[in-house]
């Protein structure tokens, strides 16, 4: 009889104890599902570059209306750059920027035929040409493999370059100096790189850009018959290190 009593006690009591669990795995049950927010890919970010240019040799003449004089042993030095930009990462595919570069002097050099030295040679001719670059950029990223995310990309826009410095020395010894100009050029650019970032919202990009900056020109020469020295197709090939800083 005790034992009977016991039993009916503990059944009820077990029974009391597994309602509310019983209870409770319902409630959780019925619960709505609610799907998680998708993870950002997308935002905007700043940029700020810096790097070396190699010039190629432009073409520079001695320009009338109505004769040309092409310079020969042409070339333009070497020289650094600084850039900033504001992008936007639309996925993680593709993501385009505005940026603004300013190339510092160049010095231009060239040999012109001197008419009026008897023919004794060729003047020496040099200037400075510095340049401002305003491009609107699109990149393709390849993916990320190891922390590197490579890419490659293009842009457009516009170029200021300014001359300076314009100077001759003829082979008779007569020195001389020319009035600068400046003027703006269609610019274009081709580049491939990778990013690695350093954090979350940090990355260090390091890449080669192609860039063409069209032509700069002299103020008007009084010599000659009158005309202006064009210093046509620059163009450089630029490495360039770099860091973006995302707001995503």
């Amino acid at each position: 009889m005790a034992i009977a009593r016991i039993s009916t006690l503990a059944a009820a009591l077990g029974a009391s104890l597994l309602m509310p669990v019983c209870a409770f795995a319902a409630d959780l049950a019925e619960q709505p599902y609610v799907e998680p927010l998708p993870v950002a890919t997308g935002g905007w970010y700043l940029r700020g570059d810096i790097g070396y240019k190699f010039y190629n040799s432009p073409n520079i003449a001695f320009v009338t209306p109505t004769y040309t004089d092409p310079w020969n042993n042409t070339s333009l030095d070497n020289t650094w750059m600084l850039g900033a930009g504001v992008g936007y990462k639309f996925n993680d595919y593709f993501r385009a920027d505005a940026t603004v570069d300013y190339e510092f002097n160049a010095g231009a050099y060239g040999e012109g035929y001197c008419g009026g030295c008897g023919g004794l040679g060729y003047s020496i001719e040099t200037a400075d040409i510095s340049a401002w670059t305003m491009l609107l950029n699109g990149y393709i990223d390849l993916g990320t493999y190891a922390g590197l995310t490579p890419y490659v990309g293009a842009g457009i826009g516009t170029s200021y370059l300014e001359t300076s410095n314009i100077s001759y020395i003829n082979p008779n010894g007569v020195t001389g100096t020319w009035n600068g100009a400046g003027q703006w050029n269609f610019a274009w650019a081709l580049m491939a790189g990778a990013s690695y970032a350093i954090t979350p919202n940090t990355a260090l990009d390091l890449s080669y850009r192609y860039l063409n900056l069209g032509d700069a020109v002299s103020g008007y020469i009084p010599a000659g018959g009158g005309g202006t020295i064009q210093y046509n197709n620059i163009d450089a090939n630029e490495i360039r290190l770099g860091l973006r800083y995302s707001f995503y």
